[in-house]
């Protein structure tokens, strides 16, 4: 007779069978234990020098394939543009679409991709990330869907070439972050350990340096560059990270040259072959300050038609409506108009317009002095299928000089750059400032190459004035002064393997900066600015008058706070009134000294689990409790006193990435100071207009 089982018991008996079976069918089990052990003991043995190492080299190795890639299809694609402008022959309406239409073509593809996938993708990407780097969170910005936009949007501009003028290094910059946050979430699954705020912090300070690192191939300048671009303060731990990492990034940047042929071993993106055994003469330094003071002028004109235009832009109506609903509409029509100023055989050809980015530089950067050369004709007719050396050649005008398209140049490609900075598209913007400033240090050399065609020296071995020099210097003094960096100078060097020029060219770029710091905010800095970032600006003002502002004067006097006996209804009327992410508590209401404070998810956890005085009776929640007892109340560390001056507010704020402070005396709570109150402080005290 069989004996019933009950449910329960047979229920784990079918699971039990289950589970064996599944054991059952998987082979080797001891082989699989000891395969699974040997793989702890591997990596074991790989993380104990510290498992930075290992993503630091895969961040700087990842990023620059990526740049390697895409500058060899862009390459493809700028020769594809150039083949289909001489394919259809000498008919001037056929050229003139095909040198606009492609690049429209590519400019639209480019904005309508990338921010059809995020809005994010866009623009440079330093001014955000600068802003993320103080402490402020942005939604999404840093997501990994952001990466693959921004690669493809990238390419299709830089496909656009010198039509457009843009650059890559601001996006790389964007895209070595996202890596590095990716690379952190990977390190977590692999380690199995938590990665706190200032753990991603600290891969991201690598990100910077390998963003530039792998575009210049410079990797000392690269961490210089992305500290004083990205850092309001750095931390000296940090230092080796971005070194590491940039080295990595910049050696198999230039590796990957040697592997593709193009170079024999590995040597400078610009290279140049300035004359080394006497560069330059101790006269000249004073034409290189000029040069510093020129660039430093251009510069604060820049910044500010810049700023200027990108908020005319933002608030006129059409092209509001535009970049609001129709983003490559507004692409095309601005392409269409740069592209149609620079057509070769209209006014391009007073700009040497045909050059490529790359090939502004090496030419900019040429050892000749152009104003004692005759051009070639069948040089100029193809400008890409001559030696390096002849690129000078497309400066050459029969109408013009030497000096005037140089001076024409200048004078278009000002406000062409400040009008190519509008568009919604991923590009860089420190390129073509950079080759700008080139353009400027050359016509100022070859100015003195002609008031001093045998040198500047009266006796002695005659040492002609190099132009090429002056290209350099003014190369770093006019993009250092737009960035507000010192490191251009060294970027310069890096970048085009020439040093002996270092010391006239850092003396240009201090004066450049001594004069832009002073009147003009940064071009990322006017950037978050216009598009109104959480950010702190920097308090420009050095009189005795802006040390003298205090706490007092600014703070938020009034605070919701919360007693340490409040019930149910004090704590739903804070709630009401503020949305603040945490509230102060004070002992009571007689005495308001501040205890600590309480987060807003535990308020509203101590609401859902308390019944409401007017409630009714059937809801089983508890009737009493205070705040003091059913909530974690987190004690203050630091507090400000209200005659804390305003740049010991503003320092802590950005060493410790503070959101907000609050302000007590004698242990009495009287305000807080939040970021809001702080940038308008500093705007109206210590930075008046």
């Amino acid at each position: 007779m069989e004996h019933p089982v009950p449910e329960g018991v047979r229920g784990e008996k079918e699971e039990e069978r289950v589970l064996v079976s599944e054991q059952s069918w998987r082979p080797c089990p001891k082989a699989r234990r000891r395969l699974q052990g040997c793989l702890e003991q591997v990596k074991q043995q790989l993380f104990r020098v510290g498992e930075d190492w290992y993503f630091l080299f895969a961040l700087g190795v990842l990023m620059a394939t990526i740049s390697f890639m895409m500058d060899l299809l862009v390459s493809r694609l700028y020769k594809a543009h150039w083949w289909l402008y001489q394919e259809v022959g000498d008919i001037l309406v056929l050229k003139y679409l095909s040198w606009t239409m492609y690049p429209m073509a590519l400019a639209a593809f480019s904005t309508g991709f990338s921010q059809s996938i995020t809005p994010h993708s866009g623009g440079s990407g330093i001014p955000e990330l600068k802003t993320i780097l103080t402490g402020v969170v942005l939604e999404d910005y840093l997501a990994i869907q952001n990466f693959g936009a921004k690669v493809v949007g990238l390419t299709c501009t830089l496909a656009c070439g010198s039509t457009v003028f843009l650059g890559k290094v601001g996006p790389f910059v964007h895209l070595s972050a996202m890596a590095a946050v990716y690379l952190g979430k990977m390190r977590t699954t692999v380690t199995r350990e938590y990665e706190d705020k200032f753990k991603q912090n600290e891969m991201l300070v690598a990100a910077q340096a390998v963003g530039v690192a792998t575009v210049f191939g410079a990797p000392i300048s690269g961490v210089l560059f992305s500290i004083e671009v990205m850092s309001s303060h750095f931390a000296v731990r940090d230092y080796w990270r971005g070194f590491f990492a940039a080295t990595c990034g910049a050696f198999m940047f230039r590796l990957l040259a040697v592997f593709n042929n193009d170079q024999e071993t590995i040597t400078a993106v610009f290279k140049s072959d300035l004359r080394i055994d006497f560069p330059f003469d101790l006269l000249e330094t004073f034409f290189f300050v000029i040069l510093g003071a020129v660039c430093g002028l251009l510069g604060c004109a820049y910044l500010f038609c810049q700023r200027w235009l990108l908020a005319a832009v933002r608030e006129n109506r059409l092209t509001a409506k535009l970049l609001a609903t129709d983003k490559p509409i507004y692409t095309v029509l601005v392409v269409l108009l740069i592209a149609s100023i620079t057509f070769p055989p209209g006014l391009g050809q007073l700009m040497a317009s045909r050059l490529t980015m790359k090939e502004y530089l090496t030419s900019l950067f040429d050892n000749l002095t152009w104003g004692t050369l005759a051009p070639n004709a069948s040089s100029v007719a193809n400008p890409h299928s001559v030696d390096p050396s002849g690129l000078w050649q497309e400066w050459c005008h029969p109408s013009a000089t030497i000096f005037g398209t140089l001076a024409f140049f200048l004078l278009m490609k000002f406000w062409m750059l400040i009008l190519a900075t509008t568009l919604p598209l991923p590009a860089g913007y420190f390129m073509p400032i950079f080759i700008y400033g080139a353009a400027i240090g050359r016509l100022l050399g070859e100015v003195v190459a002609l008031l001093f065609p045998q040198g500047l020296r009266s006796e002695g071995d005659l040492c002609p004035v190099i132009p090429g020099g002056y290209a350099l210097a003014g190369a770093a003094a006019f993009s250092g002064s737009v960035t507000h960096a010192i490191s251009t100078a060294l970027l310069v060097c890096e970048a085009t393997g020439h040093l002996s020029h270092v010391l006239p060219v850092i003396l240009a770029v201090l004066v450049a900066n001594a004069i832009t710091q002073k009147h003009q905010p940064s071009f990322y800095d006017g950037t978050i600015i216009v598009k109104k970032l959480p950010y702190l600006p920097r308090i420009r003002s050095r009189h005795m008058a802006s040390y003298k502002v205090v706490v007092e004067e600014f703070m938020e006097r009034r605070v919701v706070t919360l007693v340490k006996s409040g019930g149910f209804e004090e704590v739903l009327v804070a709630l009401d009134a503020s949305v603040d992410a945490e509230y102060p508590v004070v002992e009571s209401t007689g005495s308001p000294m501040l205890v600590g404070t309480v987060s807003r998810a535990q308020l509203v956890t101590f609401l859902q689990s308390h019944k409401h005085p007017q409630a009714p009776p059937g809801e089983k929640l508890a009737t009493a409790g205070t705040l003091g007892d059913n909530c974690t109340i987190e004690p203050i560390m630091l507090q400000l006193s209200p005659w804390t001056s305003l740049h010991q507010a503003h320092h802590l704020f950005e060493l410790l990435k503070l959101q907000r402070i609050f302000v007590t005396h004698f242990g009495e709570l009287v305000g807080a100071v939040s970021r809001v109150e702080l940038r308008r402080a500093i705007e109206e005290l210590a930075n008046p207009k």
